[in-house]
């Protein structure tokens, strides 16, 4: 697979984006402009509903706790199901990707976790049983751990084809899906709404729309598409050497974590990342246990976190363009730590308040950024990317528990000082991220 070939795309509308963003001029950028377009926001809407769902289910995590009359290290291993089913569908991300293409596996993906969501509303409201709970969020995490890294491997592509940083944008709306899902969180906890039926509510909306939406996911050979009748040459081709092409797609993404850079940008991502997921699993019912809010005022707190994500990523692109990838995560990792310390020894609310909007400030921009700087290079873009992610989703498999045990033992505000050391690995290892000067977008392809 040659380096171009990531970002371009075999149907007629789309066929044109790419040489536009590599050579303005090559083609008529009103023709490409509405399929690119399309594309786009096709994945702004996959990065929204992976948000709300995600948020959907943590914003009812101290209904579910008091539901199911579970402990603090109970909750852990609850929780533990969502982590380790996300590592599951990271693995298999680049397999379902090479064996059934972009379209197909995103919708097999958010199929999985629209069934997670309901089980685990079965479990909670109507069967009160905690295995059944676990099941479901294993589903979930599976789900939604594949669609993380098939959405970030498309957004990379259009964000090429685009020609300027877009990836802080797509995950804004990851932020604010959960922002969305936490409001809508509290309110269904404000009016006692039982569990089951928000879970499965939410599940509906989001299934159909990632079906609506993976129809503006362009066919690209080099995933193993199988193109539409009359689709151009450039697709792939059905039949006997269909089997052969996956394989070797499958084999050439494992060769990517011999890679150091990999290593680096993906510690990078497991710092952020610990220190955003450990906000969805432990800070409203931090907030709670720890500083005596009420389930309500917990999720509040969840949505003030999420919220300084979002503005964090909306107001991200323009301020990597102009201080550059290493400096804002440094200041990134500086201002989680502040975030976290006053969260975790606040005295009272407003600092309470404050060190939530830090903490998200902080963790805005690491996962987005490492993805993009692993998509620099072309070459195995989706491997690289898809590596990268699973780095940073080791923080989901080994962060609940962690948390959760140790919240046992000495209090739950006192184990999230373990983020605390996470971020200055990250902050360490920043220059990992330094941009490579022959990804920059072209100005001209702004446009």
């Amino acid at each position: 697979m040659g380096p171009g070939h990531a970002a371009r795309c075999v149907s007629d509308n789309l066929e044109g984006v790419t040489d536009t963003a590599r050579n303005p001029g090559t083609a008529d950028p009103q023709a490409a402009r509405p399929g690119l377009l399309a594309w786009r926001n096709a994945v702004f809407a996959l990065f929204f509903i992976s948000g709300l769902a995600l948020a959907t289910w943590m914003s009812r995590i101290p209904a579910v706790r008091d539901g199911l009359e579970l402990s603090t290290s109970q909750v852990g291993i609850v929780i533990f199901g969502l982590s380790a089913g996300s590592v599951i569908g990271l693995v298999a991300a680049v397999g379902l990707l090479a064996r059934l293409g972009a379209r197909r596996a995103l919708v097999l993906g958010v199929t999985i976790s629209s069934a997670g969501l309901i089980t685990a509303g079965v479990g909670t409201s109507l069967l009160a049983s905690t295995e059944v709970v676990f099941a479901g969020l294993v589903l979930v995490g599976l789900g939604m751990g594949s669609v993380d890294v098939m959405m970030n491997v498309e957004g990379a592509a259009a964000e090429r084809a685009v020609g300027k940083t877009l990836m802080p944008l797509m995950h804004a709306c990851f932020s604010l899906g959960t922002v969305v899902g936490a409001l809508a969180g509290a309110g269904a906890s404000f009016v006692s709404l039982p569990v089951f039926w928000h879970l499965a509510g939410v599940a509906t909306l989001v299934l159909a729309t990632a079906v609506v939406g993976v129809r503006y996911i362009p066919v690209r050979s080099e995933l193993g598409d199988v193109p539409a009748p009359g689709a151009p040459s450039g697709a792939a081709s059905a039949g006997p050497a269909a089997a052969p092409l996956w394989r070797e797609r499958l084999r050439a993404g494992l060769s990517v974590w011999g890679d150091t850079r990999i290593l680096l940008i993906g510690t990078i991502v497991l710092g952020m990342t610990f220190a955003e997921g450990s906000a969805n699993d432990w800070l409203a019912l931090a907030a709670v246990d720890g500083h005596g809010l009420s389930n309500t005022e917990g999720a509040i707190v969840f949505g003030v976190f999420v919220s300084a994500m979002t503005v964090g990523r909306v107001f991200g692109g323009p301020i990597l363009d102009r201080f550059g990838r290493v400096p804002v995560l440094r200041a990134c990792a500086a201002l989680g730590i502040l975030g976290l310390v006053l969260f975790i020894l606040a005295p009272n609310d407003v600092l309470l308040y404050a060190g939530a909007v830090l903490w998200g400030l902080g963790a805005s921009l690491g996962f987005p950024v490492g993805m993009s700087a692993a998509a620099d290079d072309t070459k195995n873009a989706a491997a690289r990317v898809s590596a990268v992610a699973m780095i940073g989703y080791f923080a989901f498999l080994v962060g609940p528990p962690v948390l959760g045990l140790l919240g046992e033992a000495w209090g739950i505000l006192n184990a999230l000082f373990l983020i605390l050391a996470l971020m200055v690995l990250a902050g360490l290892a920043a220059p990992a991220a330094r941009e490579r000067s022959y990804s920059a977008p072209a100005p001209a392809a702004r446009g």
